[in-house]
């Protein structure tokens, strides 16, 4: 499955531009990075993969729309899966994005 071309163009109209913006297809979607870190991403398998705070990412699952993102059969700490049904208002979409660029900002830019 490709990364929806609708929901790549409302993170643009929603992350702050900047020179340390960039975007890179990677694991079937597009990813939108910080200084070289993954922020965001319209993922392959639909809705959002974004990017937070190891220390806090349990916090913010709720079983359904929020869940662990999961590669090789495990959790990856600090990645969540944001379904496309609880990003489909604006301000969702905007509070996702802005979680996941405030933490890659957090972060060593990297060259």
């Amino acid at each position: 499955m490709a990364y929806d071309e609708e929901l790549a163009e409302r993170i643009r109209e929603v992350i702050e531009p900047g020179p340390e913006l960039t975007e890179r297809k990677m694991f079937g979607g597009l990813a939108f990075l910080i200084g070289g870190n993954m922020a965001v991403a319209a993922s392959g398998k639909g809705g959002l993969l974004v990017r937070v705070d190891p220390r806090h990412g349990d916090d913010l699952l709720d079983g359904s729309h929020v869940q662990s993102m999961v590669m090789g059969g495990r959790d990856i700490d600090g990645w969540l899966r944001v379904s496309a049904e609880a990003v489909r208002a604006e301000a969702a979409l905007r509070e996702w994005v802005d979680r996941g660029v405030a933490y890659a900002r957090s972060l060593p830019a990297k060259r």
